[in-house]
């Protein structure tokens, strides 16, 4: 059975949309000078040639809509959303809330175009007419604000995803026994492990930890793990002391189980969980690199489905980013050439386009938001 969240994932997490405004930004920092200019590019909307071209003036917003979904609706690049919007880099990072009810109007002016909410109170937009920003609504049972993408897809992964380097493989506590008569453990059942558990309460049952391997360089960048279930600490163990030495085990009582516990299982402390918000936006920098392979195995994978990917924290990832994945061009004999076996390659081509939605320290976690054919681990990704 799929293991009870702690907490619902809540919509719209944010971060910065700068990666149009440079010709080579993998080269350079972001100076403060660029990020005022990305400021003021987003403040002034985005120009009417990104608007898809079906662009509707007006939307009411629906149950079980997601931001991606909506801006697909009005942009060619749904990742230019914050700019759509007029948001400025803080605006982007702690953005407002959707609510199914609400009308949206898209508003031209000049050559660009400012979306806001109809009814909203707000600043004022690049025509110096009030542009509306949206507000929660004042019924406090309300209809719960929309996602970002959908929450189903993404949500056991705030649980049930463990990836560790090799130190914390290493040091994860371990299950060594069973409550008394039992081989196997489930829900509500005791188990006992050795390993340093310190004050923390809940922990995730882990086994199976494979490596993830960078498809580039072949290093181990860290070391995903099958969630068994979740346990709650009962009492810590005590190092070895008396005249018999014995190290006395720590007590934890199985909360949930999608598979039988045993000893040999390991422990990682369940981590609080994040309420944060993202709006879809491309790298602040350009990213490169490649996806690891589709989670829990698989050679391909397609639309709304689950990759790791190469790049993590250390490499600016953030929630929210929106990469294109890459299929390799095929190298296929040239049949019409007067030179016999002679070979060509074909040129790469896009295949979908991934969103961040869970980053660690080397790799990352994506959503495959569009599928434009097959998608599987060595392919590449870049800023889109």
């Amino acid at each position: 059975m799929r293991l009870p969240l702690q907490a619902a994932v809540a919509a719209l997490l944010g971060a910065g949309t700068l990666g149009a405004a440079y010709a080579d930004p993998a080269q350079l920092p972001i100076t403060d000078k660029q990020k005022q200019t990305a400021q003021q590019v987003a403040q002034a909307g985005v120009p009417l040639s990104e608007l898809a071209p079906n662009a509707p003036d007006r939307y009411t917003v629906k149950k079980g809509d997601t931001l991606w979904s909506i801006s697909t609706l009005f942009l060619k690049s749904p990742w230019r959303w914050p700019e759509l919007w007029g948001m400025n880099l803080e605006q982007i990072r702690n953005p407002h809330l959707i609510y199914p009810g609400q009308t949206l109007v898209l508003e031209r002016v000049g050559d660009r175009a400012v979306l806001r909410v109809e009814g909203a109170e707000g600043g004022t937009g690049p025509s110096g007419r009030d542009r509306l920003q949206p507000r929660v609504r004042e019924e406090s049972l309300g209809p719960e604000a929309i996602t970002t993408i959908p929450s189903h897809l993404i949500d056991p992964f705030l649980t049930e995803a463990v990836i560790l380097n090799a130190g914390e493989l290493d040091r994860a506590p371990r299950l060594v026994g069973m409550q008394e008569g039992r081989h196997l453990a489930t829900t509500g059942d005791r188990v006992y492990a050795r390993g340093t558990v310190g004050s923390q309460r809940e922990w995730r049952i882990f086994r199976d930890a494979r490596p993830l391997k960078d498809p580039e360089t072949q290093a181990v960048l860290g070391y995903e793990a099958s969630v068994v279930g979740l346990a709650e600490l009962q009492s810590p163990g005590q190092a070895a002391q008396g005249k018999d030495g014995l190290e006395t085990t720590s007590s934890l009582r199985v909360l949930s189980s999608r598979r039988e516990a045993g000893a040999g299982d390991r422990l990682a402390a369940l981590e609080p969980q994040r309420f944060e918000r993202y709006a879809p936006h491309a790298p602040a920098k350009f990213i490169r690199g490649s996806i690891i392979a589709p989670y829990e195995g698989g050679r391909y994978t397609g639309g709304m489905s689950v990759v790791s990917i190469n790049r993590g924290r250390a490499d600016g990832m953030e929630v929210g980013h929106v990469l294109a994945a890459w299929r390799a061009g095929r190298v296929i004999e040239d049949v019409t050439s007067a030179k016999r076996g002679e070979k060509v390659q074909l040129p790469d081509e896009r295949s979908g386009l991934l969103m961040v939605f869970r980053v660690f320290d080397r790799t990352s976690y994506a959503l495959v938001v569009r599928s434009d054919g097959p998608i599987g681990g060595g392919d590449r990704i870049t800023s889109p």
